[in-house]
């Protein structure tokens, strides 16, 4: 029963995947992408559907969320009741992005009672919808005392702190999704509805509100939301958004509102802002042909590569403003680097992959993801991290949740959509961007392929990708992405190196037949020929444990080196180890033992190497005393109570 449901909304969703998204290479949807229970990320996706999804939900109904739909609809019906307005003017985005989530948990993991659960609240929202479709509770509750940050009028302090075009991206984002997992069109329509209001009253003509919002996403959503309708004065309104930056009332850096975002090359304000902006620039870039946007997010993204990013894939150093800092500022106690940045900058470095087809898009990507973004979310996907900082003295902690619950929904939608980063595909060639184990069906070249991967990564670099079905007759290039750490690439930079002299290498063989690459263009190993049923390609990368180096400009790392392992960058953290870690030092050459480790019940490879503790004696002089430093990977920090951790680790004392 559960596979032929699975089987229906994978056709209902290959009927709606028509229209091009404009890129050069096309994604490979959500939808056709299942990936194998128990693994690494199949364990992602259980706890996502048995806890952060359910959770959620259930914060959406104890925390008012609900009633704030339920409110605006009363005083709809009867316009003699109102309410007290509270919380944030974004709290509407709680619900959209839980059901955002929900519909990718449904093509996974196919369930009545979750759909039921969904239609349910969509009907809730859809009742709080002015008769000409503006959709936005924190003002229809009580239209003569909104929120406080509303203003008196639409629009009028949409550039501060309203959020009405924020929840209408973050609306659209989920309708699109919901309506691609299951066939649907309720919350499309609703979504739609609303856009269309923004799209007669937002704009620079007379009559017309001429603001762009104070928080990014619209821009995104629209573009989306054009591809699934065809209707492009959805386009027209994205393209407006992004125009008009830098033109209206509002100049400032932390809204990226300064300049116009054609002249921009600095990575400025609000990280999560910020790269929302430049995802929408990236989409909006693609579908209208225009060569300035492009230009400066190339521009943007090298100076975050080269001066912005944390070696965890986090981006946003400073807790004042929730934002990125001046060039090479990267401290590591205060860190910032918000979990919704780390899924932002997954969303930026996807696009640009889908631009430019170069796999150091990816590997920044796969940098953030296996660090930076799942460290967010607890193991088990029931607590939280709204900062992800790279040391601590014991002053942070996982939490069920937030009153400004952006970071644990924005986790509870996009965990569930990591099925559609895996592949993607271009004319006759199919790119392997993620290696999890999974199996996937797609055209390409208009015939349907099915693939399957097996594979224990990251814990090993052994990847097996097998031809399970194809109707294509032609030749395809299978495109394999080589990792940047296993071509002695940190990141696509100087802003980190690798410390040791070691070398990683990596083997293809097809048939068991050992495969050579003549050249790695843009670091993918292409394997071209008429594939048959059966044909089985297996991968294997060295996967030792490297030490790795800041620029000097970093101060904050200076005489430090940080450890990985793959796509794993590693901490050191109280519990598994008796001495002080703030009073350490690594040895010059340090040598690893692999082991095996349990945090929150969840098996991972630890490592192991010789350090020194340092102290003072009776008389005063430094003493170092031997130590094994024991490390887990960074993401399963603080699972076992509060206490010292640190990625960086002293190396040199001068």
């Amino acid at each position: 029963m559960m596979l032929a449901a699975a089987m229906l909304l994978t056709a209902q969703a290959a009927k709606i995947q028509t229209r091009s998204n404009g890129y050069p290479i096309s994604p490979v949807p959500f939808t056709a992408v299942k990936v194998t229970p128990g693994t690494f990320w199949g364990q992602r996706l259980e706890a996502s559907r048995n806890v952060t999804v359910p959770l959620a939900f259930s914060k959406c109904e104890s925390e008012g969320r609900y009633k704030n739909f339920e409110h605006a609809a009363a005083h709809l019906a009867d316009p003699s009741k109102t309410f007290p307005v509270s919380g944030f003017s974004f709290d509407d985005t709680d619900p959209y992005k839980t059901l955002e989530g929900a519909a990718y948990i449904l093509q996974t993991y196919p369930s009545k009672k979750l759909e039921a659960y969904c239609d349910s609240v969509i009907d809730i929202i859809g009742s709080a919808q002015e008769p000409d479709g503006y959709l936005y509770t924190a003002r229809t509750q009580n239209p003569a005392h909104p929120h406080d940050w509303a203003g008196d009028r639409r629009w009028v302090k949409e550039e501060e702190l309203s959020h009405e075009l924020y929840n209408l991206g973050h609306m659209v984002e989920a309708a699109v999704a919901y309506w691609q997992a299951t066939g649907k069109r309720k919350f499309l329509d609703i979504a739609s509805r609303y856009a269309d209001v923004v799209c007669r009253e937002v704009g620079p003509n007379a009559g017309q509100a001429c603001v762009v919002p104070g928080h990014q996403i619209a821009e995104m959503a629209l573009s989306r939301l054009y591809l699934a309708t065809g209707d492009k004065k959805y386009l027209d309104e994205a393209k407006f958004l992004l125009d008009y930056r830098g033109k209206t009332a509002i100049k400032n850096d932390y809204s990226q509102s300064h300049q116009p975002v054609v002249e921009q090359s600095e990575a400025v304000g609000h990280a999560v802002r910020a790269a929302y902006m430049y995802a929408g620039m990236a989409d909006v870039a693609a579908l209208t042909g225009d060569p300035a946007y492009v230009d400066a997010i190339d521009r943007i993204w090298e100076n975050i590569v080269s001066k912005k990013l944390y070696i965890t894939g986090g981006i946003g150093a400073t807790n004042q403003g929730e934002a990125f800092g001046r060039n090479y500022e990267l401290p590591n106690m205060t860190a910032y680097c918000e979990t919704c940045a780390a899924i932002g900058n997954v969303y930026v470095n996807y696009r640009l992959f889908l631009l430019h087809g170069d796999s150091k898009y990816f590997d920044v990507l796969e940098r953030t993801l296996y660090n930076g973004l799942i460290s967010g979310v607890s193991l088990d996907g029931g607590n939280f991290f709204y900062p992800n900082p790279l040391e601590s003295a014991g002053q942070h902690q996982r939490q069920p949740w937030f009153g400004c619950a952006c970071c644990p929904s924005n986790i509870c939608r996009f965990i569930p959509s990591l099925p559609g980063y895996v592949y993607a595909v271009k004319d006759h060639a199919l790119y392997v961007n993620l290696f999890m184990s999974n199996t996937m069906t797609q055209k390409v070249a208009g015939k349907e392929v099915t693939l399957s991967q097996k594979t224990n990564y990251p814990w090993d670099g052994d990847v097996e990708i097998s031809i399970e079905k194809t109707a294509l007759k032609e030749e395809m290039t299978l495109q394999i992405r080589i990792p940047g750490w296993v071509r002695g690439q940190v990141v696509p930079s100087d802003l980190y190196t690798f410390a040791d002299d070691l070398r990683s290498h990596y083997t293809v063989t097809l048939n068991g037949n050992p495969v050579q690459a003549i050249d790695l263009e843009h670091g993918y190993f292409s394997i071209t020929r008429k594939w048959k049923k059966g044909d089985k390609v297996a991968v294997h990368f060295d996967m030792q444990p490297r030490i790795v180096r800041a620029n000097d400009h970093v101060g904050a790392d200076r005489g430090k080196v940080c450890v990985e392992r793959g796509p794993l960058v590693y901490c050191a953290e109280h519990p598994d180890n008796a001495f002080d870690l703030m009073s350490m030092i690594l040895n010059q050459s340090p040598k690893f033992t692999l082991g095996r480790g349990e945090v929150a019940g969840t098996q991972l490879v630890t490592l192991s190497t010789d350090a020194q503790s340092l102290s003072f004696d009776a008389q005063g002089r430094l003493q170092a005393t031997d130590q094994k430093l024991t490390l887990i990977p960074y993401y399963a920090w603080c699972h076992r109570g509060r206490g010292n951790m640190r990625v960086w680790l002293p190396w040199k004392l001068f």
